[in-house]
């Protein structure tokens, strides 16, 4: 008996079911079956439903011979399903990477509830995803399992089938089966969850779930909307079956009208020569049940009282009138704005003909982001060197508590924030002010840029549009004549930056301020950040950083990092920097060894706290070596990236430490120990005598006094690496950096 029946109907979906099916079979956890439920469609789904059963002895290929609606079909596949427990996926959706074994565990965690349910991400057909906005709900703190009367909340979850996994025994005693027509869900989900014994939750994203160019079924226009007074007579009559249940029924009143309301509002569902006829449909239903009892929104009781009195005309009027106020709305909010931004500039052209202020310093890095980078170590130096000075970090307000205090903080866009553009002496940015900033005669402007480049910038992209994405190349290079000096880490970027970015700037070779921290925090500060970051005493961390692809719509994570915990051992765990792993559609990370580090502003300090960096094309490889701990690339799409992007020079042949080609590649790296050896140290050690010749913690001092205290002479020079001390060394550890399991 397998664990799992995953019962796929398929109807007019020949287009996906080869996505579908193939997302089931690729799952790690392999106890399961599939029932694919031909409902006699006219396209391919029948041979492709073959197709697979002849492929794999778990595939079962069902034909009926006659199409009997989503709902049949699905209990055509129930009665074959042989499975501990159902699991129903539509034929154009699928199912992500290792969600069953997800399943799985959470199941047995809790103790084989009779439904778990779990979540799922909208993906649409430009590749954008994007999770349930009511994901809080299936909060996993609380009692393992539970009753809906405990966690009534989870009935605002998208009621549908296909985001749960039912105990097969606990339906078959129900007698639980799915009626036909439209909005089959409504009878099965509602009844399922208020007479379970025992229902859990699993906050994680187990299914994608199609949203195709034009809709589903449910989007056409069609008299068979008139379905779903049948099915909620079918949610009634249930609860009537059983005055336990009698408590359900205001929620399930208000839960009816909701939905009433909704298909009623949408213009392209119901033919309008049926309009009327709905509506007073939904009137006789609502005086047949109503209920009083469940709480109602103020800006919906409204429509549920003209609802209820079968008021049509009133009620088109009043969405009529919500419609034109809504619109109303925008376009004052549109006036305002221009009405502001005409204001901004009329304000920024007046601060513009007055006095510089000579001691204003105006600080702003990635974007307008926290208080990081070069730019904030210059900060923190000028504070230090600079007698009578006046900082400003440009940042936005949710940044605002990173900014030291003594610091000004000026959030983009506003007022002070254009008077500070204008009036201040001096100007420093890793990226560009607000393009519509004029660099007055006597304002000093340092671009300190973020990191060593590694792949194509500036106007190298001219002949890569693909990564180039639109870039207005005029507006680059006049923000380029902007600049009085360009900080340089290192020659290599002295050079290539000299001729992607051509102008009349000044560039200053004196290494990488955001690196200072690396050669001035000690054992003990690291050993602070370790356990402010959770990570276990005694183990060895390993930082993931990888960056962005240029030629995907979509990023996905190129590393299985639960996986690689697996073969790493209880010893290992992973600071994982990745932002696709953070988003919407993205999996939490089941393994108290995977620590989401994604929203952390500081990249310095989780480098601080890591043993070891595992990279791909990111350029905080450049800075990692400063602090001469191992580097592992894991390099499977260098031939794509390489292609859409570009790089300065081949990776491979002058890498920073042990290069993977794949990801079993890697696990072997680190099975064998290979990540950390001698070699390991070799290429970091070339690697960094090359790219890193300046940085021995004094950058930001050598800035600072050549461009806001005017000396050419007497800077501290940088120290020879041979001289220098130990970077940042990690604390001693009992047992950190344990072989892995082989």
């Amino acid at each position: 008996m397998p664990r799992f029946s995953v019962i796929v109907p398929a109807f007019r979906v020949q287009a996906y079911l080869h996505a579908c099916l193939d997302s089931v079979l690729a799952q790690s956890f392999k106890d399961y079956e599939i029932v694919v439920v031909d409902d006699c469609s006219p396209d391919a789904c029948g041979p492709i439903a073959d197709e697979y059963a002849r492929r794999d002895h778990r595939v079962t290929a069902l034909h009926l011979p006659r199409n009997t609606g989503l709902g049949p079909a699905r209990n055509a596949g129930m009665g074959r399903a042989a499975g501990d427990y159902l699991i129903f996926l539509d034929g154009d959706d699928t199912l992500l990477p290792d969600a069953l074994q997800t399943i799985a565990d959470r199941i047995d965690a809790t103790a084989e509830p009779d439904v778990l349910m779990y979540d799922y991400a909208r993906t649409y057909w430009t590749g954008r995803s994007v999770r349930n906005v009511l994901a809080a709900h299936l909060d996993e703190g609380g009692p393992a399992r539970f009753r809906l009367t405990d966690r009534p909340e989870l009935l605002r979850l998208l009621m549908v089938v296909w985001n749960k996994a039912y105990r097969r025994a606990f339906i078959e005693a129900e007698g639980f089966t799915f009626p036909p027509g439209y909005y089959e869900d409504t009878p099965w989900t509602y009844p399922v969850l208020m007479s379970a014994g025992s229902i859990a939750v699993l906050d994680a994203v187990c299914v994608s779930y199609r949203q195709r160019r034009r809709g589903n079924i449910l989007s056409t226009t069609s008299e068979k909307h008139f379905d779903v007074f049948d099915q909620y007579d079918r949610v009634f009559a249930f609860i009537d079956a059983r005055p336990e249940l009698a408590l359900w029924r205001p929620v399930m009143f208000r839960r009816m009208l909701d939905h009433f309301s909704a298909l009623f509002a949408s213009r392209d569902r119901l033919p309008h020569h049926s309009r009327a006829a709905f509506f007073r449909r939904a009137a006789a239903s609502c005086r047949r049940y109503r209920t009083p009892g469940a709480p109602v929104p103020r800006r919906a009781q409204l429509r549920h009282g003209l609802l209820r009195l079968g008021a049509r005309r009133t009620y088109q009027a009043l969405s009529g009138a919500q419609r034109l106020g809504g619109r109303l709305r925008r376009g004052s909010a549109a006036v305002r704005r221009a009405v502001r931004g005409a204001a901004l500039r009329a304000h920024y052209r007046i601060q513009s003909r007055l006095p510089l202020r000579s001691r204003d310093v105006v600080f702003a890095a990635r974007g307008s982001g926290g208080y990081t980078g070069s730019p904030a170590a210059i900060e923190a130096k000028v504070r230090e060197l600079v007698p009578g000075v006046r900082t400003a970090w440009i940042c936005r307000a949710v940044d605002a508590h990173t900014v030291p205090t003594g610091t000004r903080h000026l959030v983009p866009g506003t007022f002070a924030h254009w008077t500070a553009l204008a009036r201040s002496a001096y100007l420093v940015n890793d990226a560009a002010f607000d393009r519509g900033l004029v660099k007055r005669r006597g304002q000093v402007l340092l671009q300190t840029h973020e990191g060593t480049p590694l792949r194509t910038v500036g106007t190298d992209l001219l002949d890569r549009p693909a990564a180039a994405r639109g870039t207005d190349f005029e507006q680059l290079l006049r923000s380029v004549d902007t600049w009085d000096f360009s900080l340089s880490a290192n020659p290599h970027s002295t050079l290539v930056r000299e001729r992607a970015y051509p102008s009349a700037y000044l560039t200053l070779e004196y290494g990488s301020p955001r690196n200072d921290v690396y050669h001035r925090t000690g054992p003990a500060d690291v050993a602070r950040l370790r356990e402010t970051l959770g990570i276990p005493a005694g183990s060895t961390a390993l930082l993931y950083a990888p960056t962005h692809r240029d030629y995907r719509r979509v990023q996905q994570p190129a590393l299985d990092l639960e996986r690689l915990v697996r073969v790493l051992g209880p010893q290992f765990v992973v600071l994982a920097r990745a932002p696709q792993l953070a988003g919407p559609g993205g999996h939490r990370a089941p393994h108290s060894r995977i620590i989401d580090v994604s929203g952390h502003r500081s990249v310095e300090t989780l480098a601080l706290a890591s043993d070891a960096l595992i990279t791909d094309y990111a350029s905080l490889m450049f800075d990692y070596v400063n602090l001469d701990r191992p580097v592992v690339l894991h390099l499977a799409d260098i031939e794509a990236y390489e292609a859409a992007r570009g790089t300065y020079f081949d990776i491979t042949a002058f890498p920073p430490g042990i290069v993977a080609r794949g990801q079993d590649e890697l696990f072997d790296i680190f099975a064998t120990d290979h990540w950390r050896g001698s070699r390991s140290a070799q290429l970091r050690a070339a690697f960094r005598a090359r790219f890193c010749p300046y940085d021995d913690g004094y950058a930001a001092e050598r800035v600072v006094r050549r461009v806001f205290l005017g000396e050419t002479d007497g800077l501290p020079l940088p120290v020879p690496s041979a001289a220098r001390r130990t970077p940042s060394a990690l604390p001693a550890q009992d047992g950190a950096g344990a072989g892995v399991k082989s």
